[in-house]
């Protein structure tokens, strides 16, 4: 017996949301996650009860993403009401840090975008992970480390990310 939609939604909505904001901006990503729950909804009822149902949905909001960037140019979002927000109050220090981080990680090369995207935003592992790019989980492997490497090299802050095994 599947699990309802609306858990579905509750566990794994804010994994979807960092997949779309890895790809795309703020106002884009939100389309996209929307547009991936509507998807996913529609086919939920035929999806196999020992599906990995976060896999099932990155892809999707992966498919959405692509398909959003196809119709408009990438942009960054500058808006700094966005960013999380710690006892209800805005924290300027994480918000800048996380402005910085999601700027760099826009910059990187696709593929190590998105491996870093969907290995620290999305929670997959190399293996899933190497389904969606097309690629050995090697190849993902190496593509996540180079990415964490240049956004260290970038940021200048060893600490910032630490690589789950």
């Amino acid at each position: 017996m599947q699990v309802p939609f609306e858990r579905i939604v509750q566990d794994y909505g804010l994994n979807v949301l960092r997949v779309c904001r890895a790809l795309l901006d703020e106002h884009r990503a939100q389309d996209a996650w929307s547009e991936t729950f509507l998807s996913a909804l529609k086919a939920y009822p035929q999806l196999a009860e020992d599906a990995n149902v976060l896999a099932w949905l990155v892809r999707i909001a992966r498919n959405k993403a692509i398909d959003e960037l196809r119709k408009n140019k990438p942009e960054f979002l500058l808006d700094h009401q966005q960013w999380d927000q710690i006892d209800g109050e805005p924290q300027p220090a994480l918000q800048l840090e996380n402005l910085q981080l999601w700027q760099e990680v826009g910059r990187l090369p696709e593929k190590q975008r998105l491996v870093v995207g969907y290995r620290y935003l999305g929670g997959l592992n190399y293996a899933q992970i190497a389904q969606m790019v097309s690629g050995t989980e090697a190849a993902a492997r190496r593509a996540g480390s180079d990415g964490l490497k240049n956004l260290r090299r970038l940021l200048d802050d060893d600490t910032l990310w630490q690589e789950k095994s």
